[in-house]
């Protein structure tokens, strides 16, 4: 089709899934209506948001579900990934609301494709311990009965590289410690807990799982030896410690022993087989050596404790957020994964991608979605397996610890009034989804 941004994109493999993403502490609101969660203490806390808001009431979604069930199918994506509240299941009628949800996707022929946990833990559950492992295990199961009669396509856990590094490493999100490498026992309990979700999931009849892990190439900010060390240091804590011991059942050489544990028969569960592999793609990241000094990156500051620095991507135009504009970057990660990884990798569905942009007319997200789409198509073409494409986000929401400053959606949402509008990037999107295909795929991720 050719799109707003001058350019031709390709058509897809036949099956190709298209869709959109959320997740529940972002859009539903509702807090009074369910147990806390890490998030709720931690915003609680003076000075830990941008703006000093909450998810209170976010975009108040669990009210307004049906109306936007109805933008999804106005937008016209197969599916729908959202993510299922621990703390709202927890509460009396929770799960109830998931029950209402999952119904209206289906009669509007929009599959619903569940995460299991994003980031939003009950308050009174830490993941330092072992135990918050099985009791995941235990809510992946009573989530399973409840909707598996009409779910097929399942995700474990969404970054949890992100929830160690931000939220346990360096503060910068809930539940707000500052332990980095001490932080690692919390990496190896969520895989711990994706395996045994998985497990729960296969025994309830699933036979379509996936977890959405973080990923992106780490450039070193020169050929000096030091730079480049630290990249391939960058590259094993991001990348390589998440995605290993789910695609190879091992840890990166090293870092088996800073595991609490019996390592060796967690890494049987935690490689337990998926069906595909998500990955969160938004930008590379340039790394150098320690330069002794807090660092600053995407919003955050990278303390001067850690074995690398993080750098700024020069000639690039940027997001609203300031991160780099880098698709080719997709190709990049997706190729050398299969480079790496070979037959151990599945197929992989691109479960976020997106960028923060304001406006309702955001030309500079169509670019930004246009761009990457081709790179997308472009590891399709170098052979990568790739079954699946969902843009983060369906609606601008509560951004973590931004608040409400930064706008990842093709829907705007006044929230004062709570009126939302879809953008010039919904329009561009649906007409690429018509060129595409037809909007019907039936059940799993195609194959």
């Amino acid at each position: 089709m050719a799109t707003d941004a001058g350019t031709a994109i390709p058509r897809f493999p036949p099956g190709f899934l298209w869709g959109v993403s959320t997740s529940a502490h972002q859009i539903e609101g509702a807090a009074e209506e369910r147990e806390p969660s890490v998030w709720d203490v931690f915003t609680a806390g003076p000075g830990r948001v941008k703006d000093g808001s909450t998810a209170a009431v976010a975009c108040d979604h669990y009210h307004r579900y049906r109306e936007d069930v109805a933008l999804l199918a106005g937008l016209g994506v197969d599916a729908y990934r959202f993510s299922v509240s621990w703390p709202r299941v927890n509460s009396p009628g929770g799960a109830d609301f998931y029950d209402r949800l999952v119904d209206e996707l289906c009669a509007a022929g929009v599959r619903p494709v569940p995460t299991l946990f994003h980031w939003d833990l009950p308050a009174d559950l830490d993941w330092l311990d072992r135990d918050t492992a099985a009791r995941f295990a235990d809510h992946v199961a009573v989530v399973a009965d409840r909707l598996g009669d009409r779910v097929h396509t399942w995700i474990t856990l969404n970054e949890p590289a992100e929830h160690t590094l931000l939220g346990h490493a360096i503060g910068a999100h809930a539940p707000g410690r500052r332990l980095l490498f001490d932080a690692l026992p919390v990496a190896h309990h969520q895989l711990l807990a994706h395996g045994l979700a998985v497990r729960a999931l296969r025994a309830a009849g699933a036979t379509d799982i996936g977890i959405a892990n973080s990923h992106g190439p780490a450039w070193p900010a020169s050929p000096e030896p030091a730079d480049v060390e630290a990249a391939g240091f960058y590259d094993l804590l991001l990348n390589r410690l998440f995605a290993e011991p789910v695609l190879l059942g091992t840890y990166p050489e090293g870092m088996g022993e800073l595991m609490p544990g019996d390592v060796e028969a967690d890494l049987k569960v935690i490689a337990e087989p998926v069906d595909w592999y998500g990955v969160n793609y938004y930008a590379p990241t340039r790394v150098g050596a320690p330069q002794g000094t807090d660092t600053e990156f995407g919003g955050l500051t990278v303390p001067a404790g850690l074995p690398f620095s993080v750098r700024e991507i020069e000639g690039r135009p940027v997001t609203d957020f300031g991160w780099p504009v880098v698709p080719e970057g997709l190709t990049e990660l997706l190729t050398g994964f299969r480079e790496r990884y070979g037959e151990r990798l599945p197929p992989v569905v691109i479960t976020e991608n997106g960028c923060s942009y304001e406006g309702v007319d955001d030309q500079d997200r169509i670019t930004y979605l246009d761009a990457h789409v081709q790179a997308l198509y472009r590891a399709i073409e170098a052979g990568v397996d790739v079954r699946g494409y969902f843009v983060w986000s369906l609606m601008d929401n509560f951004e973590w610890a931004e608040g409400y400053t930064r706008r990842f959606g093709l829907v705007h949402v006044d929230f004062e009034t709570l009126e939302r509008t879809p953008k010039a990037s919904y329009h561009w999107f649906r007409e690429l989804l018509r060129a595409q295909r037809p909007p019907s795929q039936g059940s799993g991720v195609p194959r």
